[in-house]
């Protein structure tokens, strides 16, 4: 009897501490949320490092386990196993774990983040350092290019409540309860039953191609930055951004993003007091502003750039299902995307105006380039380290998306696995992710313009996931349930989104032929 009774006294002592143990690791991501460091809590939380618009790193946050087993195998006498977050697991085919048998569920157990820490996600998402190509949109787009800024913001704030209102349901109570997780979920009900997994295939497409042609755009600018930060060295902008892509082939052997993303916070007050350097010099040339250079008209044959430009600052819906699913009251969506776009529309649009009024038609297409020179070494090295350590982000991002599609669906991949059964990647595995950073490489040495990347990525993902997408899918999944006015909103933003879209992707193409052309010969 004494030995059974000092057994269980022992396992109550294990389970005690194992519990200890858990909360003190919850209350360590707890801290780091409040800090703007969100889990993601399923496989959407890729998209964290998809859609920056400009920054992934701050879209995707600080991952971590908040809860994890202590024992070898995660099963302790009494309780269920206790499994790491699946999203954190690289082969992606863990089991999410459902619940825990000491009275509470994982997801409860999971620290949520505040309408307050969501709105510092979104913020970052699209006040990241692709706002320094707005004073270029303005050049050409004067006043139209300004209402653009602010068109952009409402369409785009609309667009990211509608794609949440698809997430839900009404049950036979009238309430509503939420049925899809993710912008894929969405995308393939919409095609059901005809073709159920058509919908998810297209947003993976657009995400993927989102994410390359962001990467291509941080190696891009890596090499435009130090090419004008060092005139004097006989060294092209080509030839720098092979240096900056040297620097990146280590992201070949990434497993997670939890080193890099250490980095993010510091990214983002680095980046802060770039803009805040850039304001200062601007207002410190007030007196020299030229206001009679900002006018009416537009370039016809530039401003639909100007449009992918503006609308590619803007994207963050990718995401936004996951960071809806981890906020402590949903309820607080909606006041979040408001505040949170407000604030991006009055900064972008004066941010752009107060640089396009201090350089005029003098300014370039990454406005850092427009500063003297003893300021624009310093600043362009700050960015130069902000975008490569911004690179992984979305990198990683790419290759899991890529790998979860084409070797890893659940026996219906095209392609074998490329890990072993020990995890390690295999050499092909390795061979694919050095060809995405070689291909990287080689878009941004041929065609090694910042502004018709950045245009034609937003006109053609950015316009579909921000504007095409979410207005067809709420028409398509909340039909019966729509006034007339939210009929009208939709399909009134499907047709300009439509056109945009077009008319950008149409110029930026004809804008990137001829400068590979030009790239050729020379």
């Amino acid at each position: 009897m004494a030995h059974l009774i000092r057994h269980k006294l022992t396992n109550k002592l294990t389970n005690a501490a194992h519990t200890v143990s858990n909360k003190s690791q919850a209350k360590v991501s707890g801290v780091f949320a409040r800090l703007g460091f969100q889990a993601a809590t399923d496989e959407e939380g890729l998209g964290f490092a998809e859609c920056d618009d400009l920054d992934y790193d701050y879209r995707q946050g600080m991952q971590m386990d908040v809860l994890q087993g202590e024992e070898e195998g995660g099963n302790m006498e009494g309780e269920g196993d206790l499994e790491g977050d699946s999203h954190y697991q690289r082969d992606g085919t863990g089991p999410r774990p459902s619940s825990l048998k000491t009275g509470g569920s994982l997801d409860e157990d999971k620290p949520k983040i505040t309408s307050w820490e969501a709105g510092w996600n979104v913020t970052n998402a699209i006040q990241g350092m692709f706002v320094l190509g707005l004073p270029y949109a303005i050049l050409h787009g004067g006043y139209l290019g300004l209402f653009l800024i602010i068109f952009a913001a409402v369409v785009c704030c609309y667009t990211g409540k509608i794609l949440i209102a698809c997430l839900y349901e009404e049950n036979e109570d009238g309430i509503k309860v939420r049925v899809r997780d993710s912008y894929v979920d969405i995308a393939n009900a919409c095609c059901t039953p005809r073709f159920p997994a058509l919908g998810g295939h297209v947003v993976n497409v657009a995400q993927i191609i989102e994410l390359v042609m962001t990467c291509i755009l941080y190696v891009v600018v890596s090499g435009n930055l130090m090419y004008n930060s060092f005139p004097g060295f006989p060294v092209s902008q080509k030839a720098w951004s092979v240096v900056a892509t040297a620097a990146l082939l280590p992201c070949a052997f990434l497993k997670n993003l939890k080193a890099v993303s250490k980095f993010s916070l510091l990214c983002t007050l680095a980046h802060f007091v770039i803009n805040v350097l850039v304001i200062a010099y601007c207002l410190s040339r007030a007196r020299e502003w030229a206001w009679e250079k900002v006018k009416f008209y537009i370039d016809v044959k530039k401003f639909p750039i100007s449009i992918g430009i503006i609308v590619f600052s803007y994207t963050s819906q990718i995401f936004l299902p996951s960071l809806e699913g981890n906020m402590q009251k949903p309820s607080e969506f909606h006041c979040m995307m408001d505040w949170t776009h407000i604030a991006a529309c009055v900064l972008k649009g004066l941010f752009a105006l107060v640089a396009y009024l201090t350089w005029a038609d003098a300014t370039k297409e990454v406005i850092t380039d427009n500063l003297p020179s003893t300021i624009r070494a310093v600043v362009n090295l700050f960015l130069v380290a902000k975008a490569l350590l911004s690179y992984p982000l979305p990198f990683f991002a790419a290759v899991e998306v890529l790998e979860k599609s084409l070797f890893q669906d659940g026996g219906r991949a095209l392609f074998p696995d490329c890990y072993g059964p020990g995890g390690q990647l295999k050499s092909w595995g390795l061979g694919l992710r050095v060809a995405l950073v070689v291909f990287t490489l080689l878009m941004a040495v041929f065609v090694p313009h910042f502004a018709l990347l950045m245009g034609l990525t937003g006109s053609l993902t950015g316009a579909g996931l921000c504007f095409l997408l979410p207005s067809l899918f709420h028409l398509k999944l909340q039909w019966r349930n729509l006034l007339w006015h939210h009929v009208f909103f939709d399909v009134a933003i499907f047709v300009i989104g439509g056109i945009c879209a077009i008319s950008g992707f149409i110029h930026s193409i004809e804008g990137l032929i001829e400068a590979f052309r030009y790239n050729i010969h020379d």
